[in-house]
């Protein structure tokens, strides 16, 4: 409605919580207005990591070996453990910075751990799913960002390390 008001035709959300929220990209383009960021069901995607997992296996992006569903249960994720070999990561599939994973390198940890990162990623995120991968040990994070437009042009504004933040 500020928008309409002030005469604008486009919104950019800036960063942070409304740049990713799909119902606000979608908001923003049902009011008839231009959408600057990706789409809503990018957005979408992207805001699970069993869903973000799931598209990148199936653009044939290596994956570290992991799930790609929430854990059922600790018996579950203990067979998964054995499977894949400790040490592994259980992680929220919501939300990020962090919160919802465990580090388990003794299967004696996993019911404890399991409880434990499903309560913090409901009270984080609203959302108790956990999934698990494998541990990677020293491991880099580091991002590209990419700016597109809909004409087709397309550049990286570089990579940024992200490791540095945990």
């Amino acid at each position: 409605e500020v928008a309409k008001q002030v005469g604008a035709d486009a919104i950019h959300p800036g960063y942070g919580f409304l740049s990713e929220r799909e119902w606000f990209a979608k908001a923003v383009e049902d009011a008839g207005l231009i959408w600057i960021g990706p789409p809503a069901s990018a957005i979408a995607a992207m805001g699970s990591k069993t869903a973000a997992r799931t598209l990148a296996i199936k653009a044939g992006t290596p994956v570290v070996p992991g799930t790609t569903e929430a854990l059922k249960d600790a018996a579950e994720a203990k067979k998964l453990a054995q499977e894949f070999g400790l040490p592994v990561l259980l992680k929220a599939a919501a939300g990020g910075g962090g919160k919802g994973m465990r580090v388990v390198r003794d299967l004696n940890e996993i019911e404890g751990a399991l409880g434990s990162a499903q309560r913090e990623a409901q009270n984080a995120f609203g959302d108790d799913a956990v999934y698990i991968e494998k541990y990677i040990e020293g491991p880099r994070h580091v991002e590209i960002q990419v700016l597109a437009d809909q004409h087709g042009n397309c550049i990286s504004l570089g990579e940024r390390e992200c490791s540095i933040q945990r």
